[in-house]
């Protein structure tokens, strides 16, 4: 192949080509590129191509063009760019150095890719799966998982543990405080009771101030696990202002699977073993 037939390869190609030479900065873009972003050749010469990245995303961006480019090593990396039509869409980013023919390093070429729909869809999975306020799965995707935990755990009769946290007196904390301290509160307990599971146990947000943990583990196991939650939080000071902190306490409910024929009977016992713990005068765990 004779360099016309590659030149005429590039150009045509469905990917928007770029190639920077050893000053870092980017000498060419195939018409593919140009044509996204409606711009010419001289306006994206050198860092004239950041101007259409986003700025949220411009900084991390240009970080890790420049450290893999110093490092001669190879990137991927997904940011914004703005098209011809002034929309900013996802686009996929691979650069790699390349070499002449004697083994010198002279610069760097990526290919890119629209991911736009990509990205939207996994966002909008996150989105339907995760309270993002507490950073963990929202109810119902929770309830999905463990759907499919509890089938497996009657079948191979394996052990599984239902846990049911309920953040005690949080509408006094809400009323005497404000809902932001409120939201403070529960990202603070989402966050100490993730610090107690492993990465497969499953931990959902299962109502205002309460929590839904599976467990693969047996009764002793997970009571243990849930002094240990309970104990943590409690012995903390919660920091309102810099002059004001409270004591947070939850009371903990437990089930571990015997002959329940359903997760919602197994989810319902927790459930009423954290009635029995708030009945008892909280910031205990009733197994």
């Amino acid at each position: 192949m004779n360099l016309e037939q590659y030149r005429l390869i590039v150009e045509s190609s469905p990917n928007m080509i770029w190639r920077s030479n050893l000053t870092t900065k980017c000498d060419y873009f195939n018409k593919t590129w140009l044509d996204f972003t409606g711009r010419t050749a001289k306006q994206e010469a050198g860092f004239g191509w950041a101007e259409g990245v986003h700025p949220d995303d411009l900084d991390r961006c240009v970080k890790i063009y420049l450290d893999n480019f110093h490092q001669q090593s190879s990137f991927e990396m997904d940011y914004r760019l703005k098209n011809r039509h002034g929309e900013y869409r996802w686009i996929n980013d691979r650069g790699v150095p390349f070499y002449d023919k004697t083994g010198k390093f002279i610069g760097f070429i990526g290919s890119c890719m629209d991911v736009t729909e990509k990205i939207e869809g996994n966002l909008m999975k996150e989105m339907a799966q995760n309270d993002f306020l507490c950073s963990t799965y929202n109810r119902q995707y929770a309830y999905q998982l463990l759907q499919e935990t509890f089938k497996q755990a009657k079948e191979m009769k394996l052990p599984l543990s239902i846990m049911m946290i309920d953040i005690d007196e949080f509408k006094a904390i809400n009323d005497q405080y404000g809902h932001a301290v409120g939201d403070h509160v529960l990202t603070y307990i989402a966050r100490s009771i993730k610090s107690k599971l492993s990465k497969n146990d499953i931990l959902g947000r299962y109502g205002g101030d309460e929590f839904l943990v599976g467990l693969n583990r047996n009764a002793q196991e997970s009571l243990l696990i849930a002094e240990h939650i309970k104990n943590d939080i409690s012995s903390e000071l919660f920091a309102i202002s810099e002059s004001d902190s409270i004591t947070i306490t939850v009371s903990i409910g437990i089930r571990c699977l015997e002959n329940e024929t359903s997760l919602d009977l197994l989810i319902n016992k927790a459930d009423m073993s954290l009635y029995i713990a708030k009945k008892e005068g909280r910031n205990r765990v009733i197994g």
